[in-house]
């Protein structure tokens, strides 16, 4: 069969890729695009580890399309930081123990950044929720939580 040509942006940067028909997106940022930072984990949409956003939203990579991507703006965890730069989630998790294995991580930091853009102050039951959709079998969640608390803050500050 085919591939189909799709074009997008991923973390900024306009990408090109060729994609066999009814490709996921996971498979095709992972494998065709380069970019490693979304995991796969369950392929079934219940982990939250390929959790990526498309246009502002939050999607499951694994089962998303990857022909739906067609000209949309796609960021993923490998974006986040600014050069050099952590982001603030990112810093957060690291000083605050959020990331144990790491493997949850990526799709951990990308549904915390959804919920940052979308609620700059959030309470901790709004973290809670945000993060419903992914699994972490390390940190309990409660350094995750608060690592998200404290990236927000942060955040508040540099907009302040």
């Amino acid at each position: 069969m085919a591939k189909t040509p799709i074009r997008f942006t991923l973390n900024g940067a306009e990408t090109g890729v060729f994609a066999d028909p009814g490709a996921s997106l996971l498979d095709v940022l992972r494998r065709e695009a380069g970019d490693l930072s979304p995991k796969q984990g369950c392929q079934q949409g219940g982990c939250g580890a390929c959790t990526v956003m498309i246009d502002g939203t939050t999607h499951l990579a694994c089962l998303t399309l990857a022909e739906t991507a067609e000209g949309a703006r796609i960021d993923t965890a490998a974006g986040l930081a600014g050069g050099p730069d952590l982001h603030p989630l990112q810093k957060a998790f690291i000083e605050g123990f959020a990331a144990q294995c790491g493997f949850c991580t990526p799709g951990m930091l990308m549904a915390a950044r959804a919920l940052l853009e979308s609620n700059p102050n959030p309470t901790r039951d709004q973290v809670a929720e945000a993060i419903s959709g992914n699994l972490c079998r390390c940190t309990g969640y409660e350094p995750i939580i608060n690592a998200i608390l404290t990236a927000a803050a942060e955040l508040r500050g540099r907009a302040a």
